[in-house]
């Protein structure tokens, strides 16, 4: 068989052998442009359908990223074949972000066809470079190849087909990608993989998807800024901009302030990486990045009609973003400490609280709301952590 004659792998234990490499952050830029793509695409298509068509290519998108992380952490982004490989997953990822606008209409199988491409091409680029130089993760790859062919098979069939059996159909290819990971990948005669068999630099992985939050945040700073260039200033819009810079200061305080370090210390020397691994960052990150997502969408939404009556949709992505990113979180800081961190609860109570009168306020009202109890929750973990150490 096919494999590379030397090593691609990274060496581990040096000072600088987790580290994030250039090639590894000019790659995300193209994730910059996806999760524009994303929240461009929900705002103009701000209903159920839309929330759930928009949901499904958020997690399409996360996947191709999360497992592009988890092959850099492994292999050595600086050795020529595995930037080259990096290189031609950028050129997929830009025409699978250009598709997401009509990726449920005249793109679909453009969309399908790159998702695929990056996905079973990264995949069979592990097995050429892992053949003779790691038997473990060869078979972990061997198993994770096979369970993308079947996928891929559903990402193809809904690329061709249309409307709702689109949706449906990519609906399982999402779902099968998700839980073959969650059941460790079991394939008939090679058994499954162990998150013990995924040795992995905690540290390295801690970053890159730290990283993805800062482009997420990135989305929504870009957001408030160019639409209140293109805006009259007045001291209502003057007041929605500070709102909604306000919320992204929150957000990206009750990210970093505690749960990023802490995290990043815990998986570097936990005995089983692999574990909080799949948990914390793969699947967990989820909720934090979808979060952040809506809530670009609500700021574009208050900055644009900061006045008048709150509609139902406005109401959904005011609360619901700040909502989706506090339950993301805490559950992402319940793998470092015993217990959920009762900051984030009080936080999801007063944001409920805050839901049930929305619709007798004006969406500045009710954002300023959201971006105050954002406030609370990152200065109440901040003072009881404090007092603590």
């Amino acid at each position: 068989m096919i494999a590379a004659r030397t090593s691609h792998l990274r060496e581990r234990g040096g000072h600088e052998s987790g580290r994030v490499t250039y090639i590894e952050l000019f790659f995300d830029l193209v994730f910059v442009f996806a999760v524009t793509q994303l929240s461009h695409g929900l705002l103009h298509h701000l209903t159920p359908t839309g929330a759930v068509e928009t949901g499904l290519l958020m997690m399409a998108v996360w996947w191709v990223w999360i497992y592009t992380s988890w092959i850099t952490n492994w292999l050595d982004p600086e050795r020529g074949p595995v930037r080259t490989m990096l290189l031609l997953l950028m050129a997929a990822g830009l025409i699978l972000s250009a598709s997401i606008p009509t990726a449920f209409g005249e793109r679909g199988l453009s969309f399908a066809a790159a998702f695929v491409f990056m996905q079973v091409g990264r995949s069979a680029f592990m097995l050429w470079a892992l053949k003779r130089h790691d038997d473990g993760n060869y078979r972990n790859f061997l198993r994770i190849t096979i369970w993308l062919c079947v996928s891929g098979l559903f990402w193809i069939a809904g690329g061709l087909a249309d409307g709702h059996m689109r949706l449906w159909l990519w609906a399982a290819a999402v779902a099968i990608e998700y839980i073959m990971a969650a059941a460790g990948m079991w394939v008939p005669g090679l058994g499954r993989s162990t998150t013990a068999d995924w040795t992995i630099d905690g540290g390295h992985l801690a970053e890159r998807c730290a990283l993805f939050v800062i482009i997420a945040l990135g989305e929504s700073v870009l957001v408030t800024g160019a639409t209140f260039a293109d805006m009259p200033w007045s001291r209502t819009t003057l007041a929605a901009f500070a709102v909604t810079f306000v919320g992204s200061v929150a957000m990206w305080l009750i990210y970093f302030n505690i749960g990023a370090e802490r995290a990043s210390k815990r998986i570097a020397q936990s005995e089983d990486p692999g574990r909080l691994a799949r948990s914390g960052y793969t699947y967990l990150h989820i909720l934090i990045v979808a979060g952040i997502i809506v809530s670009a969408v609500a700021d574009e939404l208050v900055l644009s009609h900061p006045t008048g009556h709150t509609e139902l949709k406005s109401l959904l992505v005011i609360v619901g973003g700040p909502a989706l990113y506090l339950a993301g979180t805490a559950l992402f800081k319940k793998l470092t400490s015993p217990t959920i961190p009762l900051s984030h609860l009080i936080g999801l109570g007063l944001l409920a609280l805050t839901a049930s009168a929305g619709m007798a306020v004006s969406p500045l009202v009710l954002s300023t709301g959201t971006a105050a109890t954002l406030i609370v929750v990152a200065v109440w973990e901040w003072v009881s952590l404090r007092r603590r150490a």
